[in-house]
């Protein structure tokens, strides 16, 4: 987890890949935390690892769609979107 505040960008997106292999929850809020980051390419791999760890990402992915920078919604609402899990999503969707 402390790869994904390596100061090298390419460690910190190569440990966001890793943990979505591994499908680790642990490593939610991190990844979410890693949606944030500085560069396209790390926050693309967190969302990518969140999409793949699904069902306990969903409710900080959820809470990040209300951030104010736009990448960090874009690319939680892209991770949502690889979840599909509309269980979880449907009282959020509800008016």
């Amino acid at each position: 987890m402390a790869a994904l505040k390596d100061k090298d960008s390419s460690v910190r997106s190569g440990a966001a890949g890793a943990f979505g292999k591994i499908k680790d929850a642990r490593a939610v809020e991190p990844l979410v935390a890693a949606l944030k980051d500085e560069d396209s390419s790390v926050r693309s791999e967190a969302a990518d690892a969140l999409g793949s760890i699904g069902t306990p990402a969903v409710e900080l992915l959820i809470a990040a769609l209300k951030d104010e920078n736009y990448s960090v919604r874009s690319e939680a609402a892209g991770a949502l979107g690889k979840i599909k899990d509309a269980v979880l999503l449907s009282p959020w969707l509800l008016p």
